[in-house]
């Protein structure tokens, strides 16, 4: 048995006004996401001490500066992906399933800190983390209901 999944797009119609904001904030989106990989594979450790500093200041738990291969490598790989994600947002509009997985990448990555911070670090890198990318996801979502239809 053969099972095929096809992702079909949904017609171009003539955007609203909230959708006018799409391909910028994708583009930026993807800028950014590709900067800030590249500061995770070049300088993980001054990103860190930055992040520690702040931690510091509040009260919280510093995050360890020294960080393995392996998850520098999953970090870069991730941001490499939702970077993708945001210029192929950017490049193809009217397709509904690139914003609905960076909507999915971000989530997953938003209440991953969040439980980090609650069950295991409280350090600030975690809650910033939960705040920013929670955010980036509900947008992605919002921007995903819109190309299919579902919020007007």
């Amino acid at each position: 048995m053969v099972t095929e999944i096809r992702i079909r797009d949904v017609p171009e119609k003539k955007p609203g006004e909230s959708m006018k904001y799409y391909r910028p904030l994708s583009l930026a989106s993807a800028v950014i996401f590709g900067v800030v990989g590249l500061l995770f594979l070049l300088i993980p450790g001054d990103v860190l001490a930055f992040f520690n500093r702040i931690s510091k200041a509040w009260g919280l738990k510093p995050s360890a500066v020294e960080v393995p291969g392996l998850y520098l490598a999953l970090a870069v790989g991730y941001m490499y992906l939702v970077a993708l994600l945001a210029m192929l947002m950017y490049r193809h509009p009217a397709k509904w399933i690139f914003p609905f997985l960076l909507a999915q990448a971000k989530g997953a990555s938003s209440l991953l800190s969040l439980a980090m911070f609650i069950f295991r670090e409280p350090a600030f890198i975690l809650l910033a983390n939960f705040v920013v990318d929670a955010l980036i996801a509900v947008a992605a979502f919002v921007f995903y209901g819109k190309i299919k239809g579902l919020n007007p």
